[in-house]
């Protein structure tokens, strides 16, 4: 088994000046934590994994392809490979799990 605590998971991210920390890496999957801060601006690209994103906390927007919604905590959004996608409108610090299949990378 292995277990992780956000509170840790953020503070090993943060350390590392990073907005994405990788925390869990297995053959069909990989995971990890992204924020973004409020203001911040998301400049990812579209990936080549199926991906999920589940809100721990935070308030912003999320545009998929051609489809916006508005996203907080308990959120959970998913985004299909090769879809532009972008968090926006960040109104309260943001800090998502990030699921891809397979995994990122």
């Amino acid at each position: 088994m292995k277990a992780f605590r956000l509170d840790e998971l953020e503070a090993e991210r943060a350390a590392n000046d990073g907005a994405y920390l990788q925390f869990l890496r297995e053959r069909n999957m990989s995971v990890g934590l992204y924020a973004l801060d409020t203001g911040a601006s998301d400049p990812q690209q579209p990936h080549g994994q199926d991906e999920v994103y589940m809100v721990v906390s935070g308030r912003a927007s999320i545009t998929v392809g051609m489809e916006t919604t508005e996203v907080a905590r308990g959120s959970v959004v998913y985004v299909p490979a090769g879809v532009a996608h972008k968090f926006h409108h960040i109104s309260e610090d943001l800090r998502v799990l990030v699921v891809f299949s397979p995994p990122e990378g």
